[in-house]
């Protein structure tokens, strides 16, 4: 029963991984960018539900909408001054752009709510599940997040499939000259991108602090580099890859802290990654794409 039980806790927070990591590669797939600062906008749509229901006492959907909101105009913000001038540029000066923006938000963080740790109430009113006479207890965190994480693949995965904004992302994808010639506007296209990814991350810090519920300036920046991590994982660029990444890395760091190392867990994470791309570089349900030079 404990391995059920770990089992499930691993998918539960495999499935915010799997969330933070569909932002990851929604940008990458489309923008050909890494926005590392990806996981400090899940810090940013944490503090704000925090806000929202400590400060303002808004019910708990208003306040996920909030985050929500406030994430999705922060995305939009990020890529129109920081990202679009170097739309041009080579990898390395995104790199440390999004390294910049990222401790940007970080210190804005710390000069609003402080260094102290603020203690995040669960946006889940229920309790627990109790199976099989009291042995196998399943936390309403774990049953919501994944039910969160299913439904938005779904959404997300036909939203790319037939929206006319969803096409016009796979198209931008593929090639961004020809998608250009052909009348879509790659700009906006880049934007709604972020916009997506932007509120994703405010989903996922909701989720991510309501099962643990500890909130600070730098809540997102382990969960937002294993997220990267996932996308890697699974192919960064596929949708379905993210998700497998996801799961498959939930589960793996709650078996190795049950079972080898609690120290040792994020270290045998990224070893099972480095394993993974030496064995197949694209990643799991990465696409081979050959380049003409």
């Amino acid at each position: 029963m404990n391995l059920l039980t770990n089992l499930i806790n691993g998918i539960g927070l495999g499935s915010v991984y799997a969330i933070i990591a569909l932002g990851y590669t929604m940008v990458y797939g489309i923008a050909k960018m890494l926005n590392f600062a990806h996981g400090d906008v899940i810090m940013v749509g944490a503090y704000m539900c925090f806000c929202a229901t400590t400060y303002l006492n808004l019910p708990v959907p208003a306040a996920i909408l909030i985050a929500m909101v406030v994430c999705t105009v922060l995305g939009v913000l990020i890529e129109g001054l920081a990202y679009k001038p170097l739309r041009r540029a080579g990898s390395l000066a995104v790199l440390i752009t999004a390294i910049g923006v990222s401790y940007f938000l970080q210190n804005m963080a710390l000069l609003i709510w402080g260094s102290a740790p603020k203690t995040f109430t669960s946006v889940v009113p229920f309790g627990a599940v109790s199976l099989f006479g009291g042995e196998l207890i399943i936390s309403w965190e774990t049953i919501i997040t994944v039910l969160a994480n299913i439904v938005i693949m779904i959404g997300l995965a036909l939203f790319t499939k037939m929206s006319r904004t969803g096409k016009a992302m796979r198209a931008v994808s593929e090639d961004k000259d020809a998608a250009e010639l052909m009348g879509i506007n790659v700009n906006k296209t880049i934007s709604i991108t972020f916009a997506i990814g932007s509120a994703l991350a405010a989903i996922a810090g909701v989720l991510l602090c309501s099962s643990y519920p500890v909130l600070m300036p730098t809540t997102g920046s382990m969960p937002g580099i294993k997220a990267f991590t996932a996308a890697v994982f699974g192919g960064i660029g596929s949708i379905p890859g993210a998700m497998l990444g996801g799961l498959l890395l939930g589960i793996i760091e709650i078996f190795a802290k049950s079972y080898i190392s609690t120290q040792l867990s994020d270290a045998i994470v990224f070893g099972v990654l480095i394993v993974v791309l030496l064995v197949k570089p694209t990643g799991l349900l990465g696409k081979k794409i050959a380049e003409k030079v």
